[in-house]
């Protein structure tokens, strides 16, 4: 089926046009084309800070002083658990056990650097490309969406990096068996840790967005949600426990955003819901 893509304004009208499936190639490939150069470009920020990305954000977490591992304790202390949120002292050190380890790694960092760096851009041109097939209505009602895309992205990028990674990096490098096993990590079971932590709680964020369109569709109801809460508390939990160490404080510290994300998404279908009845209801009158 081909998407209706509007073309030149003429005489104060919109002309319509069909375009072929090529056509939508064509398109398509412009904007990835596009983003590509975005994502070059957030790479190049990246190589010329790498010092401060690499010492500073990527082994952050790997410091004593990182400000999350003092800000909880203050926390624990305020709200009566003692030292139970504070962390110790890493003193971790890392190693590369292949010739290009850190070579091959560094090209893998400033790629993911470059994607969080222009992910508001690459979401922008992925609006562009599905924008022309909707409606003046539709687009009246997805205002903002790029902002709200990105903003939700680098929340849960900030919650996992903050929040979820020192507690993943302190946990697993102050556990052991025994006192004669000593944790050395290298930097590339390092970064296949952290990355796909930060960047999966960052798409996990984005969950109150998708059910507003899903909802926006027919797909689904605040009915549902309601109904399947239990549910959704259980699956919580479970992914949860899996980006998570396995200490309570760390799984109720990421069930809470996730639960809250959830009870927005109800609201905000509710909303769409109630939209569409006064729409049915303006119809019929």
């Amino acid at each position: 089926m081909a998407l209706r893509l509007f073309g030149r304004k003429k005489e104060g009208t919109e002309e319509k046009a069909e375009m072929s499936f090529i056509d939508h190639l064509e398109v398509l490939r412009g904007h990835l084309f596009r983003s590509v150069l975005a994502i070059a470009a957030g790479a190049i920020v990246f190589i010329v800070y790498n010092s401060f990305f690499v010492r500073e954000v990527l082994m952050g977490p790997t410091h004593a002083d990182f400000p999350t591992y003092k800000w909880l304790c203050n926390v624990g202390h305020t709200i009566g658990l003692g030292d139970k949120m504070c962390m110790k002292d890493i003193g971790l050190k890392m190693q590369s056990t292949s010739v290009s380890g850190q070579f091959s790694m560094y090209f893998t960092l400033i790629f993911v650097g470059g994607i969080i760096l222009a992910f508001p851009y690459i979401f922008w041109e992925f609006w562009r490309f599905i924008k022309p097939a909707l409606t003046k209505k539709e687009l009246s009602k997805t205002r903002g969406v790029v902002f709200w895309v990105s903003f939700l992205f680098f929340l849960g990028i900030g919650f996992g990096y903050f929040i979820i990674a020192p507690y993943t990096v302190n946990f697993f490098a102050n556990f052991q068996l025994d006192d004669n096993i000593e944790n050395r990590w290298t930097i590339t079971s390092y970064i296949d840790t952290l990355v796909p932590l930060i960047l999966g709680t960052g798409l996990a964020f984005q969950l109150p967005l998708v059910m507003f369109f899903l909802a926006k569709v027919g797909l689904m109801s605040p009915a549902f949600l309601r109904r399947n809460r239990k549910y959704a508390i259980i699956i919580i939990l479970i992914l949860a426990g899996i980006i998570t160490p396995p200490d309570v404080i760390s799984q109720v510290i990421c069930t809470i955003p996730l639960m809250l994300l959830y009870e927005i998404s109800i609201l905000l279908t509710a909303k769409v819901q109630k939209e569409k009845a006064l729409e049915e209801k303006e119809e019929w009158s």
